[in-house]
């Protein structure tokens, strides 16, 4: 593993966190991100915080106070240029006519096919400074960032319009929770500049931590949800800025806390968010992921692989979709377990398809949810199919949305 450049910092909290808690073990806990046919295998995978062993308050945070995050598993792609917005609007699934400074758009890259490249988050930059020029920042899979960059290049004729992977130019961190927002006032944001964060979708120049960030909202969780583009050089003191707030009480709960990817994975999935990579992927066609509907406009004009989308809205069902599912019993089915057609004495018949995330949801007590890639015939909302769990067989009925996290839950 690549060796996460604020490993110190998130050592130096659990120490602190152990000591504070009388001799807890509180230790960050790492694991390799690989996901994604872009991932380099071995010692160049990024290595992330998997949890620091206190994955009950880890997970808490996002539905009472603020789960901090460390990104180091997202790209960043930067587009300069006059063109920009047209040159993407010709290349991406959704329509960016119109984007203005401080929008944030979900869209997908697609390939000739209509197969999906890349899971994207455009956010248009409000310049610096009067008269300075506006840019594009693209959020992605960090094993995205250069592919991505090379296949949009290849489409680039006579236009104003400049790329680049940018990963190197910007860390990145996340703040998730009802008190996300708070937290970055606390941190030194001016609560002016914060306050367009109020609605999902978009971006403010801020400074946390006495470093200039950007800001962009996009909510994964079922919670507010902010993404800091961060100076490298400048990121420890924003993420300790950030986490020492952990120290700050409001009304006997803690204001935030940092969190690793199985709290965020807990939460995530609660809120029906799928992954590039994890619950769908390269071999994928939009209308299988569950999510056409927040990445794709249908009344635009051309782009890349826009006539198998077309043709599939206009003639047809996919073979297969993600679904939501909610497994019966204590056993809890793992990702890439094979799920099975039901039959009338309930026993697995013939296989349907495969779970492709699965958790404990602590807002439905504990029950077993999940995701699923199924047979388009298997994906009306009550359909029981079978899938194993534990050396059991479980059942698992498709919900009516990929989100389990109830209404009231949110914030």
């Amino acid at each position: 593993m690549a060796t996460a450049p604020l490993k110190d910092h998130h050592e130096r909290y659990a120490r602190v966190e152990s000591l504070r808690l009388g001799g807890v073990a509180v230790e960050a806990e790492w694991l390799p991100y690989g996901v994604g046919e872009g991932a380099a295998a071995g010692a160049g995978l990024p290595e992330i915080v998997a949890t620091y062993g206190l994955l009950e308050l880890e997970y808490a945070a996002f539905r009472r106070g603020a789960a901090v995050l460390d990104r180091g598993h997202r790209g960043t792609i930067v587009v300069e240029g006059a063109d920009r917005i047209e040159f993407l609007n010709r290349m991406v699934t959704q329509d960016l006519k119109g984007m203005q400074p401080g929008e944030a758009r979900a869209a997908w890259w697609l390939n000739r096919k209509g197969r999906i490249e890349a899971d994207l988050l455009l956010c248009e930059v409000p310049a610096a400074a009067e008269g300075g020029a506006p840019v594009v920042l693209v959020d992605c899979d960090v094993h995205d960032a250069a592919r991505t960059v090379e296949t949009l290049s290849a489409f680039l004729f006579a236009e104003d319009v400049r790329l680049r992977d940018a990963r190197a130019e910007w860390a990145r961190l996340a703040v998730h929770g009802p008190a996300a927002v708070e937290v970055l006032a606390h941190a030194g944001a001016d609560p002016a500049a914060l306050e367009p964060l109020v609605r999902d979708g978009t971006v403010v120049r801020a400074e946390v931590g006495g470093a200039p960030c950007i800001l962009a909202r996009r909510d994964e969780c079922g919670c507010p949800g902010i993404e800091l583009f961060v100076p490298p050089a400048q990121a420890g003191a924003v993420w300790d800025s950030l986490v020492s707030q952990h120290d700050v009480q409001d009304g006997g709960k803690r204001r935030a806390r940092p969190a690793g990817w199985h709290a965020f994975n807990i939460a995530r999935i609660e809120a029906g968010t799928p992954l590039f990579h994890v619950d769908y992927g390269p071999e994928n066609l939009p209308h299988e992921t569950g999510v056409i509907g927040t990445r794709t406009s249908f009344r635009k004009g051309c782009y890349l692989g826009q006539e198998v989308v077309a043709r599939m809205e206009s003639l047809g069902k996919p073979k297969q979709r993600l679904v939501g599912v909610r497994f019966g019993g204590e056993a809890l089915p793992v990702a890439g377990a094979p799920v099975f057609e039901r039959a009338a004495d309930g026993t697995p018949g013939n296989p349907v398809g495969t779970i492709t995330s699965s958790t404990l949801s602590p807002m439905l007590g504990a029950a077993c949810v999940g995701f699923a890639m199924v047979r388009t015939a298997y994906t009306e909302p009550g359909t029981v199919l079978a899938v194993p769990a534990d050396g059991e067989r479980a059942e698992a009925t498709v919900q009516p949305s990929l989100r389990t996290l109830p209404a009231e839950a949110a914030s």
